[in-house]
């Protein structure tokens, strides 16, 4: 038995919510839901984060988000949705499985923030560009 809960609800050791199922991914509801229809989905291998998934999982699990954000918007009728997915606890995550938080809104009162603090200042154009050249000579 593995120590991950993702994995214990994956094998059935916890019991869960389950919305959808398939061999590559589970979709379940947060236990401690943000808000009304809070979704979690994650992929059946486990994986800390997403730079260990493969572009084969990565393809699957995304492959099904569409799918399941229509759900939530038939069901609950939110006035928009957020994803939300950390990688690494500087990031915020607190569960080393990825898994990605269908978080339905409601309005800016429904408990859940997202904060920006942007750092124009410190990225003048130039930067930017410097930035996007490194990152494009390595996406080959």
């Amino acid at each position: 038995m593995t120590a991950c809960i993702f994995c214990q609800i994956i094998e059935g050791s916890i019991p869960s919510e389950k919305i959808y199922e398939d061999e590559h991914v589970l979709a379940f509801m947060d236990v401690m839901p943000v808000t009304e229809g809070h979704v979690l989905l994650i992929p059946k291998n486990h994986r800390e984060n997403l730079f260990e998934m493969t572009e084969e999982e990565a393809s699957h699990l995304f492959s099904v988000a569409p799918k399941l954000a229509n759900v939530l918007k038939e069901t609950f009728t939110p006035a928009g949705l957020n994803l939300l997915q950390n990688n690494g606890a500087p990031a915020g995550q607190a569960v080393f499985h990825f898994h990605m938080h269908f978080i339905p809104r409601y309005d800016e009162t429904d408990g859940f923030s997202s904060n920006w603090n942007p750092k124009v200042e410190q990225f003048p154009k130039e930067r930017l560009k410097e930035m996007a050249d490194q990152l494009r000579a390595k996406m080959g």
